[in-house]
């Protein structure tokens, strides 16, 4: 049993990077495949696949490197609001991950989204990573 799903998501995503591993098996919850989508969605992973045939599920994710380099596309993942020191931000304070070239992952009252499209669509809400 682990008290953080997020930052266990989180550290099985950073170690499959470090050990050049093409796919990470992860179990599932709503907030986990919610962060998945985003990665897919701002290209940091290359594809994914919800296997929902346990109780729980599992994610499997392909995790993308650059062709000439074989470096990942993942540099950094890093997990920000903790359970005991939660972080949060509104729309108007937004961080900017890496001056504009990484993403924040928040958790908004809309669901789950980037912080750029947590300050178009005007709403604030807990900073669970970045993502560069």
């Amino acid at each position: 049993m682990y008290t953080d799903p997020i930052a266990d998501y989180l550290t099985r995503v950073r170690n499959a990077v470090k050990a050049n591993h093409r796919v990470v098996e992860i179990p599932a919850s709503n907030l986990k495949k919610e962060i998945t989508k985003i990665l897919f969605d701002q290209g940091y992973i290359l594809s994914y696949k919800f296997d929902d045939s346990s109780a729980q599920g599992t994610i499997k994710i392909a995790l993308k490197y650059n062709r000439d380099t074989k470096e990942s596309v993942i540099k950094k993942i890093q997990r920000i609001s903790k359970p005991g020191l939660r972080k949060y931000a509104s729309a108007n304070e937004m961080p900017r991950v890496l001056n504009g070239l990484g993403i924040a992952i928040v958790s908004t009252s809309h669901g789950v989204m980037t912080g750029k499209q947590a300050e178009r669509e005007n709403v604030g809400g807990e900073l669970l990573c970045y993502v560069y």
